[in-house]
């Protein structure tokens, strides 16, 4: 333990925690930036013990997989959309729907079907038929599983990695 006063070093720990916690969190939930908080708790985590356990090279591992989360993030989710044709308004809704279902009180049904109902809507706005609506909605939808699949992949190898360097 470094010379930090024991309950400033438990508090430290506890927010590189929280932290990581968040981030895992964030990484299902639209609107929290899931692995940037994952990385901001390890590199807290790091910093805590100036970077004794935890050094530059593993922090610029942790940092690669956390662009390539936010990146695969970003490209599933257009892939999915530009593959069924949605348009902007498309786009849009999903997003939209994906921040407003959980926030509207419906849960866990907000969440998962949000973005859904967000690109059919969009679809519907751009004055596209029904059946192009929902065929766009549920490929934007599979685009954003996909891409929240891949960042809790790298989520967790990020952890794996910051929890190997810190105990060995």
């Amino acid at each position: 333990m470094p010379n930090w006063p024991l309950l400033t070093y438990l508090a430290l720990w506890l927010g590189a925690g929280l932290l990581i916690v968040a981030g895992f969190i964030g990484t299902i939930l639209p609107g929290l930036p899931g692995v940037l908080l994952i990385y901001a708790g390890m590199l807290l985590g790091a910093w805590i013990d100036h970077f004794a356990r935890i050094g530059w090279p593993t922090l610029l591992v942790l940092g690669v997989l956390t662009a390539m989360a936010l990146v695969a993030d970003l490209v599933a989710s257009v892939m999915g959309a530009r593959h069924v044709g949605a348009s902007r308004q498309a786009l849009i809704g999903s997003v939209l729907g994906g921040l407003l279902g959980p926030l509207l009180g419906l849960g866990l049904l907000g969440l998962l079907f949000g973005p859904f109902i967000g690109a059919v809507v969009g679809e519907l706005l751009a004055r596209r038929p029904i059946g192009a609506a929902t065929r766009v909605g549920f490929g934007t939808w599979l685009g954003l599983l996909a891409g929240t699949l891949v960042k809790l992949a790298l989520a967790v190898s990020m952890l794996g990695i910051f929890l190997a360097a810190y105990l060995l």
